[in-house]
Protein backbone atom coordinates (compact mmCIF):
# COMPACT_ATOMS: atom_id res chain seq x y z
CA UNK A 1 0.00 0.00 0.00
CA UNK A 2 2.94 2.42 0.45
CA UNK A 3 4.06 2.15 -2.77
CA UNK A 4 0.78 2.60 -4.55
CA UNK A 5 0.22 5.62 -1.98
CA UNK A 6 3.30 6.98 -3.79
CA UNK A 7 1.64 7.19 -6.80
CA UNK A 8 -0.97 9.69 -5.86
CA UNK A 9 -1.23 12.77 -7.84
CA UNK A 10 2.17 11.68 -9.77
CA UNK A 11 0.89 10.60 -12.86
CA UNK A 12 -1.51 12.21 -14.93
CA UNK A 13 -3.14 10.94 -17.84
CA UNK A 14 -2.80 13.89 -20.75
CA UNK A 15 -3.96 11.96 -24.09
CA UNK A 16 -6.64 10.35 -25.14
CA UNK A 17 -7.97 8.92 -28.59
CA UNK A 18 -10.95 6.35 -29.50
CA UNK A 19 -12.62 4.97 -32.46
CA UNK A 20 -16.28 4.97 -33.38
CA UNK A 21 -17.99 1.81 -32.38
CA UNK A 22 -19.22 -0.48 -35.34
CA UNK A 23 -20.08 -4.07 -36.20
CA UNK A 24 -17.50 -3.51 -38.57
CA UNK A 25 -14.36 -1.41 -39.06
CA UNK A 26 -13.67 -2.39 -42.43
CA UNK A 27 -9.99 -1.89 -41.15
CA UNK A 28 -7.59 -4.32 -39.27
CA UNK A 29 -7.48 -4.22 -35.06
CA UNK A 30 -3.67 -3.53 -35.73
CA UNK A 31 -4.74 -0.91 -37.82
CA UNK A 32 -7.44 0.82 -35.58
CA UNK A 33 -4.78 0.34 -32.22
CA UNK A 34 -2.62 2.77 -34.05
CA UNK A 35 -5.28 5.15 -35.27
CA UNK A 36 -6.13 5.70 -32.04
CA UNK A 37 -2.39 5.62 -30.72
CA UNK A 38 -1.94 8.45 -32.99
CA UNK A 39 -5.42 10.38 -32.22
CA UNK A 40 -4.03 10.22 -28.24
CA UNK A 41 -0.75 11.86 -29.31
CA UNK A 42 -1.64 14.03 -30.96
CA UNK A 43 -4.46 15.16 -28.49
CA UNK A 44 -1.40 15.53 -25.86
CA UNK A 45 1.16 17.43 -28.25
CA UNK A 46 3.60 14.49 -28.36
CA UNK A 47 4.66 12.83 -31.24
CA UNK A 48 6.03 8.71 -31.56
CA UNK A 49 9.31 9.84 -30.31
CA UNK A 50 7.98 10.80 -27.56
CA UNK A 51 6.87 7.73 -26.42
CA UNK A 52 9.03 4.99 -24.15
CA UNK A 53 6.64 2.60 -22.82
CA UNK A 54 3.34 0.50 -24.18
CA UNK A 55 1.08 -1.50 -21.92
CA UNK A 56 -1.69 -3.33 -23.51
CA UNK A 57 -3.89 -6.31 -22.67
CA UNK A 58 -2.86 -9.69 -22.23
CA UNK A 59 -5.29 -11.21 -24.64
CA UNK A 60 -4.77 -8.45 -27.85
CA UNK A 61 -2.62 -9.57 -30.72
CA UNK A 62 -1.69 -6.29 -31.85
CA UNK A 63 1.44 -6.28 -29.66
CA UNK A 64 4.58 -4.17 -28.94
CA UNK A 65 6.68 -5.19 -32.02
CA UNK A 66 3.65 -4.67 -34.35
CA UNK A 67 2.63 -1.16 -32.86
CA UNK A 68 6.29 -0.25 -32.52
CA UNK A 69 7.30 -1.36 -36.00
CA UNK A 70 4.06 -0.04 -37.61
CA UNK A 71 4.25 3.75 -36.16
CA UNK A 72 8.16 4.07 -36.37
CA UNK A 73 8.01 3.90 -32.31
CA UNK A 74 11.26 3.03 -30.97
CA UNK A 75 13.57 2.87 -27.39
CA UNK A 76 10.70 1.48 -25.54
CA UNK A 77 12.11 1.19 -21.35
CA UNK A 78 9.06 0.08 -19.90
CA UNK A 79 6.45 -2.41 -21.73
CA UNK A 80 3.85 -4.60 -20.23
CA UNK A 81 0.37 -6.17 -20.07
CA UNK A 82 -2.61 -7.24 -18.07
CA UNK A 83 -5.10 -9.73 -17.94
CA UNK A 84 -9.01 -10.38 -17.05
CA UNK A 85 -11.66 -7.98 -17.26
CA UNK A 86 -9.56 -5.60 -14.48
CA UNK A 87 -7.35 -4.76 -17.41
CA UNK A 88 -8.66 -1.31 -18.56
CA UNK A 89 -8.07 0.29 -15.08
CA UNK A 90 -5.17 -2.12 -13.96
CA UNK A 91 -3.25 -0.53 -17.35
CA UNK A 92 -3.52 2.28 -16.31
CA UNK A 93 -2.09 1.73 -13.02
CA UNK A 94 0.51 0.17 -14.14
CA UNK A 95 1.56 3.02 -16.44
CA UNK A 96 1.33 5.60 -13.41
CA UNK A 97 3.57 3.24 -11.54
CA UNK A 98 5.83 3.18 -14.11
CA UNK A 99 6.24 7.02 -14.54
CA UNK A 100 5.53 7.51 -11.04
CA UNK A 101 9.01 5.58 -10.36
CA UNK A 102 11.18 7.27 -13.44
CA UNK A 103 10.94 3.63 -15.35
CA UNK A 104 9.56 5.88 -18.21
CA UNK A 105 8.70 9.25 -19.42
CA UNK A 106 5.36 8.51 -21.43
CA UNK A 107 3.59 5.72 -21.90
CA UNK A 108 0.61 4.69 -24.12
CA UNK A 109 -1.73 2.22 -22.96
CA UNK A 110 -3.90 0.72 -25.80
CA UNK A 111 -6.76 -1.81 -26.70
CA UNK A 112 -8.42 -2.85 -30.02
CA UNK A 113 -10.67 -5.28 -30.88
CA UNK A 114 -12.73 -6.69 -33.79
CA UNK A 115 -15.28 -8.14 -31.74
CA UNK A 116 -18.33 -8.09 -34.02
CA UNK A 117 -17.05 -8.62 -37.24
CA UNK A 118 -14.30 -10.53 -36.29
CA UNK A 119 -12.39 -8.92 -39.80
CA UNK A 120 -8.30 -10.04 -40.38
CA UNK A 121 -8.50 -10.95 -36.24
CA UNK A 122 -5.12 -12.36 -35.49
CA UNK A 123 -5.51 -15.29 -33.24
CA UNK A 124 -5.52 -14.00 -29.45
CA UNK A 125 -1.93 -14.36 -27.71
CA UNK A 126 -3.53 -16.80 -24.95
CA UNK A 127 -2.97 -19.84 -26.95
CA UNK A 128 -4.27 -23.29 -26.24
CA UNK A 129 -1.20 -24.08 -24.49
CA UNK A 130 -1.45 -21.28 -22.20
CA UNK A 131 -5.17 -22.31 -20.94
CA UNK A 132 -5.49 -21.04 -17.18
CA UNK A 133 -6.86 -22.80 -14.16
CA UNK A 134 -9.61 -20.52 -14.68
CA UNK A 135 -10.21 -21.86 -17.96
CA UNK A 136 -9.28 -25.48 -16.75
CA UNK A 137 -12.09 -25.34 -14.24
CA UNK A 138 -14.98 -24.36 -16.88
CA UNK A 139 -14.10 -26.83 -19.63
CA UNK A 140 -13.48 -29.65 -17.10
CA UNK A 141 -16.43 -29.30 -14.98
CA UNK A 142 -18.96 -27.03 -16.01
CA UNK A 143 -19.06 -27.16 -19.61
CA UNK A 144 -20.42 -30.72 -19.45
CA UNK A 145 -23.37 -30.19 -17.47
CA UNK A 146 -24.33 -27.40 -20.14
CA UNK A 147 -23.08 -24.59 -18.35
CA UNK A 148 -21.04 -23.07 -21.57
CA UNK A 149 -21.81 -19.36 -21.86
CA UNK A 150 -20.28 -16.68 -20.15
CA UNK A 151 -24.00 -14.81 -19.75
CA UNK A 152 -24.74 -18.39 -17.78
CA UNK A 153 -22.46 -17.66 -15.77
CA UNK A 154 -23.14 -14.73 -14.54
CA UNK A 155 -26.49 -15.55 -14.50
CA UNK A 156 -25.71 -17.83 -11.20
CA UNK A 157 -25.07 -15.18 -9.36
CA UNK A 158 -27.45 -12.97 -10.17
CA UNK A 159 -30.06 -15.36 -9.69
CA UNK A 160 -28.89 -15.78 -6.09
CA UNK A 161 -28.49 -11.92 -5.25
CA UNK A 162 -32.66 -11.61 -6.57
CA UNK A 163 -33.00 -14.79 -4.07
CA UNK A 164 -31.42 -13.11 -1.14
CA UNK A 165 -32.99 -9.76 -1.06
CA UNK A 166 -36.18 -10.73 -2.71
CA UNK A 167 -35.83 -8.68 -6.52
CA UNK A 168 -37.63 -9.16 -9.55
CA UNK A 169 -35.93 -9.54 -12.71
CA UNK A 170 -37.47 -6.61 -14.21
CA UNK A 171 -36.46 -4.28 -11.84
CA UNK A 172 -32.78 -4.44 -13.66
CA UNK A 173 -34.22 -2.83 -16.58
CA UNK A 174 -33.40 0.69 -15.25
CA UNK A 175 -29.40 0.31 -15.71
CA UNK A 176 -29.81 -0.43 -19.46
CA UNK A 177 -32.44 1.95 -19.98
CA UNK A 178 -30.48 5.05 -18.76
CA UNK A 179 -27.07 3.48 -20.29
CA UNK A 180 -28.59 3.47 -24.10
CA UNK A 181 -29.83 7.22 -22.42
CA UNK A 182 -26.45 8.27 -22.39
CA UNK A 183 -25.22 6.57 -25.51
CA UNK A 184 -28.06 7.75 -27.78
CA UNK A 185 -26.31 10.92 -27.57
CA UNK A 186 -23.03 10.07 -28.32
CA UNK A 187 -22.15 10.55 -31.94
CA UNK A 188 -19.41 7.78 -31.87
CA UNK A 189 -21.56 4.79 -29.97
CA UNK A 190 -23.39 1.97 -31.53
CA UNK A 191 -26.37 3.26 -30.64
CA UNK A 192 -26.49 7.22 -31.86
CA UNK A 193 -30.35 8.31 -31.65
CA UNK A 194 -31.69 4.87 -30.39
CA UNK A 195 -32.84 4.87 -26.99
CA UNK A 196 -35.54 2.73 -25.28
CA UNK A 197 -37.73 2.60 -22.91
CA UNK A 198 -38.58 0.26 -19.78
CA UNK A 199 -41.21 -1.02 -21.60
CA UNK A 200 -38.78 -2.23 -24.36
CA UNK A 201 -36.80 -3.44 -22.25
CA UNK A 202 -39.88 -6.14 -20.32
CA UNK A 203 -40.34 -7.26 -23.64
CA UNK A 204 -36.87 -8.17 -24.46
CA UNK A 205 -35.99 -11.49 -24.96
CA UNK A 206 -34.83 -14.08 -22.26
CA UNK A 207 -31.70 -15.23 -23.13
CA UNK A 208 -30.17 -16.77 -19.78
CA UNK A 209 -33.22 -16.68 -17.19
CA UNK A 210 -32.80 -14.08 -15.40
CA UNK A 211 -30.94 -11.86 -18.17
CA UNK A 212 -32.47 -10.72 -20.84
CA UNK A 213 -31.26 -9.87 -24.24
CA UNK A 214 -30.57 -5.78 -23.63
CA UNK A 215 -28.95 -6.76 -20.24
CA UNK A 216 -25.69 -7.44 -22.04
CA UNK A 217 -23.24 -6.21 -23.87
CA UNK A 218 -23.15 -6.79 -27.99
CA UNK A 219 -19.38 -7.30 -29.49
CA UNK A 220 -18.14 -4.42 -30.86
CA UNK A 221 -15.59 -3.13 -33.29
CA UNK A 222 -13.22 -0.57 -31.36
CA UNK A 223 -10.33 0.99 -30.32
CA UNK A 224 -9.12 3.43 -27.83
CA UNK A 225 -5.38 4.36 -26.68
CA UNK A 226 -4.67 6.76 -23.49
CA UNK A 227 -1.15 8.60 -23.04
CA UNK A 228 -0.12 8.95 -18.96
CA UNK A 229 3.26 10.86 -17.63
CA UNK A 230 4.08 12.55 -15.07
CA UNK A 231 2.42 15.99 -12.72
CA UNK A 232 5.33 17.66 -13.67
CA UNK A 233 5.21 16.42 -17.68
CA UNK A 234 1.43 17.15 -18.15
CA UNK A 235 1.86 20.85 -17.25
CA UNK A 236 3.32 21.49 -20.33
CA UNK A 237 1.53 19.61 -22.76
CA UNK A 238 -1.90 20.42 -24.69
CA UNK A 239 -4.40 19.24 -22.84
CA UNK A 240 -5.66 19.77 -18.81
CA UNK A 241 -4.13 16.70 -16.75
CA UNK A 242 -6.33 14.30 -15.59
CA UNK A 243 -4.78 13.23 -12.30
CA UNK A 244 -4.76 9.55 -11.48
CA UNK A 245 -5.67 9.79 -7.38
CA UNK A 246 -6.14 6.17 -6.89
CA UNK A 247 -6.16 2.78 -8.07
CA UNK A 248 -6.03 -0.70 -7.12
CA UNK A 249 -6.55 -4.26 -7.75
CA UNK A 250 -7.82 -7.03 -6.47
CA UNK A 251 -7.94 -10.58 -6.09
CA UNK A 252 -9.53 -12.60 -3.20
CA UNK A 253 -9.98 -15.94 -2.00
CA UNK A 254 -11.84 -18.45 -4.71
CA UNK A 255 -11.68 -15.34 -7.19
CA UNK A 256 -12.60 -16.73 -10.28
CA UNK A 257 -14.08 -15.21 -13.65
CA UNK A 258 -17.65 -15.49 -13.37
CA UNK A 259 -17.22 -18.56 -11.92
CA UNK A 260 -16.50 -17.75 -8.20
CA UNK A 261 -19.19 -20.73 -6.66
CA UNK A 262 -17.19 -21.86 -4.48
CA UNK A 263 -17.16 -19.26 -1.65
CA UNK A 264 -19.23 -19.08 1.24
CA UNK A 265 -21.37 -16.76 -0.56
CA UNK A 266 -22.20 -15.82 -4.38
CA UNK A 267 -24.55 -13.10 -4.31
CA UNK A 268 -21.62 -10.13 -3.98
CA UNK A 269 -18.89 -9.10 -5.82
CA UNK A 270 -16.04 -8.93 -2.89
CA UNK A 271 -13.38 -7.95 -5.45
CA UNK A 272 -14.81 -4.51 -6.13
CA UNK A 273 -15.56 -4.19 -2.38
CA UNK A 274 -11.83 -4.41 -1.92
CA UNK A 275 -10.91 -2.11 -4.74
CA UNK A 276 -13.26 0.43 -3.29
CA UNK A 277 -11.62 0.61 -0.39
CA UNK A 278 -8.38 0.95 -1.78
CA UNK A 279 -8.56 3.59 -4.20
CA UNK A 280 -10.79 5.75 -1.91
CA UNK A 281 -8.06 5.36 0.87
CA UNK A 282 -5.55 6.28 -1.41
CA UNK A 283 -7.45 9.52 -2.59
CA UNK A 284 -8.40 10.38 0.62
CA UNK A 285 -12.06 10.70 -0.54
CA UNK A 286 -15.44 9.18 -0.01
CA UNK A 287 -18.79 7.58 -2.00
CA UNK A 288 -19.98 11.20 -1.45
CA UNK A 289 -17.79 12.95 -3.16
CA UNK A 290 -17.63 11.10 -6.50
CA UNK A 291 -19.30 13.29 -9.34
CA UNK A 292 -19.92 10.32 -11.74
CA UNK A 293 -19.08 6.42 -12.08
CA UNK A 294 -17.95 4.75 -15.16
CA UNK A 295 -18.83 1.31 -13.55
CA UNK A 296 -18.68 -2.14 -15.76
CA UNK A 297 -21.68 -2.76 -17.11
CA UNK A 298 -21.11 -5.84 -19.05
CA UNK A 299 -23.69 -7.08 -17.59
CA UNK A 300 -26.45 -4.71 -16.34
CA UNK A 301 -27.91 -6.27 -12.81
CA UNK A 302 -23.53 -6.27 -11.71
CA UNK A 303 -24.34 -2.50 -11.70
CA UNK A 304 -26.51 -2.31 -8.52
CA UNK A 305 -24.21 -4.70 -7.11
CA UNK A 306 -20.97 -2.55 -7.52
CA UNK A 307 -22.67 0.44 -6.14
CA UNK A 308 -23.38 -1.55 -2.87
CA UNK A 309 -19.90 -3.17 -2.99
CA UNK A 310 -18.36 0.71 -3.44
CA UNK A 311 -20.17 2.32 -0.63
CA UNK A 312 -22.94 4.01 -2.12
CA UNK A 313 -25.95 2.45 -0.81
CA UNK A 314 -26.25 -0.51 1.53
CA UNK A 315 -26.13 -4.14 0.79
CA UNK A 316 -29.26 -5.27 -1.63
CA UNK A 317 -30.39 -1.80 -2.07
CA UNK A 318 -28.61 -1.00 -5.11
CA UNK A 319 -31.64 -2.63 -7.36
CA UNK A 320 -33.78 0.40 -5.61
CA UNK A 321 -30.72 3.15 -6.06
CA UNK A 322 -31.19 2.88 -9.91
CA UNK A 323 -34.89 2.35 -9.93
CA UNK A 324 -36.75 4.60 -11.88
CA UNK A 325 -33.20 5.68 -13.22
CA UNK A 326 -33.77 9.46 -11.91
CA UNK A 327 -30.62 9.22 -9.70
CA UNK A 328 -27.88 7.73 -12.16
CA UNK A 329 -29.20 9.86 -15.30
CA UNK A 330 -27.18 12.67 -16.51
CA UNK A 331 -28.62 15.51 -13.84
CA UNK A 332 -29.06 13.01 -10.78
CA UNK A 333 -27.14 12.40 -7.86
CA UNK A 334 -24.70 10.07 -9.28
CA UNK A 335 -24.58 9.82 -13.05
CA UNK A 336 -23.41 6.33 -14.18
CA UNK A 337 -21.79 5.36 -17.60
CA UNK A 338 -22.37 8.82 -19.42
CA UNK A 339 -21.12 7.75 -22.85
CA UNK A 340 -23.14 4.96 -22.70
CA UNK A 341 -21.02 2.43 -21.12
CA UNK A 342 -20.93 -1.52 -22.84
CA UNK A 343 -24.70 -1.43 -22.90
CA UNK A 344 -25.58 2.07 -24.68
CA UNK A 345 -21.84 3.06 -26.99
CA UNK A 346 -20.17 -0.50 -27.27
CA UNK A 347 -18.25 -3.22 -25.85
CA UNK A 348 -14.54 -2.40 -25.62
CA UNK A 349 -13.89 -3.92 -22.32
CA UNK A 350 -13.92 -1.25 -20.08
CA UNK A 351 -11.65 0.88 -21.88
CA UNK A 352 -14.42 3.72 -23.45
CA UNK A 353 -14.87 3.72 -19.53
CA UNK A 354 -11.37 5.09 -19.05
CA UNK A 355 -11.61 7.48 -21.66
CA UNK A 356 -15.13 9.10 -21.04
CA UNK A 357 -13.85 9.62 -17.51
CA UNK A 358 -11.44 11.41 -18.88
CA UNK A 359 -13.94 13.25 -21.24
CA UNK A 360 -15.77 14.32 -17.35
CA UNK A 361 -12.77 15.76 -16.20
CA UNK A 362 -11.98 18.10 -19.31
CA UNK A 363 -15.45 18.89 -19.65
CA UNK A 364 -15.60 17.47 -22.83
CA UNK A 365 -18.27 14.57 -22.31
CA UNK A 366 -21.27 13.99 -24.75
CA UNK A 367 -23.41 14.42 -21.44
CA UNK A 368 -21.17 16.36 -19.42
CA UNK A 369 -21.73 16.57 -15.60
CA UNK A 370 -21.71 19.89 -14.23
CA UNK A 371 -18.45 20.40 -12.45
CA UNK A 372 -17.27 16.96 -12.93
CA UNK A 373 -13.88 16.79 -10.62
CA UNK A 374 -14.17 13.33 -9.10
CA UNK A 375 -14.70 10.48 -11.52
CA UNK A 376 -14.68 6.68 -10.37
CA UNK A 377 -13.43 3.82 -12.89
CA UNK A 378 -14.36 0.12 -11.93
CA UNK A 379 -13.29 -2.74 -14.22
CA UNK A 380 -13.78 -6.71 -14.16
CA UNK A 381 -17.22 -7.19 -12.16
CA UNK A 382 -17.38 -10.49 -11.15
CA UNK A 383 -13.65 -11.50 -11.82
CA UNK A 384 -10.24 -10.29 -11.01
CA UNK A 385 -11.16 -6.13 -10.70
CA UNK A 386 -9.09 -2.79 -10.49
CA UNK A 387 -10.50 0.73 -10.15
CA UNK A 388 -9.38 4.40 -10.67
CA UNK A 389 -10.27 7.47 -8.95
CA UNK A 390 -9.27 10.20 -11.36
CA UNK A 391 -9.56 13.79 -10.84
CA UNK A 392 -8.86 17.01 -12.31
CA UNK A 393 -6.91 20.50 -10.32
Amino acid sequence: MSVMRSIKNKAAIVGIGISSFSRDSRRTELRLACETIKAALDDAGLTTEDIDGLVKQTDDASDEHAVTSSMGMGNLTYFGECRWGAAPSAMVMRAAMGVATGTANYIVVYRAVNGSSRRRMIPSMRTSGQMSTSDLLQWTFHAPFGHMSEAGRVAMIVRRYMHEFGINSEQFGWVPVVCREHGAQNPDSMYYKKPFTIEDYRKSEMVVEPLRRLDYYEDADAAAALVVTTAEKAKDLRQKAVYVLGAAQSMVPETEELNSYYRRSISGLPEMAQVGKKVFSMASVAPKDINCVQLDDSYGPFIPMQLEEMGFCGRGEGVDFCNGGNRIRLGGELPLNTSGGSLGEGHLYGMNHVIEAVRQIRGMSTAQVKNARLVLVASGAGSPASGLILGGK
